[in-house]
């Protein structure tokens, strides 16, 4: 290999490291969502919150702010916008590769039904919508 081969091999293994690090998944600030705004929330969300707590909370967080195990979903990353509904519909059927955060990757929910999670969505986004997240 000659000189030339080998200075470019290093730069393009140094612009690819480069990449890698720009690209790495947003980590959240343990203190950014530390406390948020509880709503007086409807009938359906006050469901949903129940059974947000006995499924998700584990992972997401009592009032879905985050815990090391998982991120907040109390998050702009999580807006309507960005992750519709069928996202969390999708997310608990067949699990989903982590590709936001770095807790890996999220198993499939058995046991949740999909009026589950409807009411855990409606949940979600009645707290988001306290925050300032639409």
């Amino acid at each position: 290999m000659t000189k030339t081969n080998l200075i470019w091999l290093a730069a393009a293994l140094g612009l690819t490291g480069l990449l890698l690090w720009l690209a790495r998944p947003p980590q959240p600030d343990p203190g950014q969502m530390a406390s948020i705004k509880i709503p007086a929330l409807s009938m359906t969300a006050r469901q949903g919150q129940q059974k947000f707590l006995a499924n998700c909370a584990v992972c997401h967080g009592q009032n879905a702010t985050g815990t090391k195990q998982g991120p907040p979903l109390v998050h702009s990353i999580y807006r309507p916008a960005h992750h519709a509904d069928a996202s969390f519909y999708r997310a608990v059927q067949l699990g989903v590769r982590a590709h936001h955060w770095g807790f890996g990757n999220m198993p499939p929910i058995s046991g949740v039904t999909r009026e589950d999670v409807t009411l855990i969505i409606r949940y979600i986004r009645e707290l988001q919508r306290a925050n300032g997240i639409y």
